[in-house]
């Protein structure tokens, strides 16, 4: 079992910056892909970003690419999304995710956070 809590999500104006924390739960957080993702109200929860075990392999969403970025900190069990240039169309709970095995992918996560709340003003 891995338990993931996020944090950073806020209020923020259209062409702002966030940086958005998850942290894990268990020993070997480096075994796990991590990705990020986000649910707009009305919207199907949909992929953003994701990161390989080994934080070698990273991928992104044609919508945030070249804005958003992925990264992990895996002596501290974090992952995170820094997120440049936000749009009003941003607006969304994002969630991070947690799928054993450590390779890159953008499907088939097994454990979810809370979400956090991300709110872009324009």
């Amino acid at each position: 079992q891995v338990q993931l809590v996020e944090s950073g999500g806020r209020l923020v104006q259209a062409g702002g910056s966030l940086r958005l924390s998850c942290v894990a739960s268990g020993r070997i957080f480096s075994s796990y892909a991590m990705g990020w993702f986000r649910q707009a109200p009305g919207k199907e929860r949909e992929f953003v970003a994701a990161i390989s075990g080994s934080g070698g392999t990273t991928g992104y969403a044609g919508s945030v690419k070249g804005r958003f970025t992925i990264s992990r900190d895996n002596a501290k069990n974090t992952v995170y999304l820094q997120m440049n240039g936000l749009k009003p169309e941003d607006t969304a709970v994002y969630y991070c995710a947690a799928k054993p095995g450590g390779t890159y992918s953008r499907s088939g996560y097994n454990y979810w956070g809370q979400g956090t709340q991300v709110t872009v003003s324009s």
